[in-house]
């Protein structure tokens, strides 16, 4: 399982896409949140070049787990942002402790892949 820079690309693009797709949501549907078609954009952008990705290349072995956290991971910082921005939303306390498993979850499955290509 060789780590290449396209597997790194691939984690930045699903954590861009987790943070527009909560932050389209957001724009949306949350008075609180002002409207901006940048979430939007951001949203159409990250998933059509996940999707160039997927049909160009094969993921290799254990990056869909990955992808799916870092997607994950983004919901969940833009919520805790949002929620730190707008304190009338209710606490940050659930988002932010999820970030930092998801996190911690991601960097250790990250170095077992390092680890294994040596």
């Amino acid at each position: 399982m060789k780590k290449t820079k396209q597997d790194s690309g691939t984690l930045l693009l699903a954590l861009v896409a987790g943070l527009s797709v909560n932050g389209s949501f957001s724009a949306l549907f949350n008075s609180l949140v002002p409207f901006s078609l940048f979430p939007l954009l951001s949203l159409m952008l990250s998933a059509y070049c996940l999707h160039q990705l997927y049909l160009d290349r094969a993921m290799s072995e254990g990056m869909p787990k990955l992808v799916t956290a870092c997607f994950l991971l983004g919901i969940f910082i833009y919520s805790a942002i949002i929620r730190t921005e707008f304190p009338q939303m209710g606490s940050n306390f659930m988002p932010v402790t999820l970030c930092a498993v998801l996190l911690l979850w991601i960097v250790v499955k990250l170095r077992a892949r390092g680890s294994s290509t040596d």
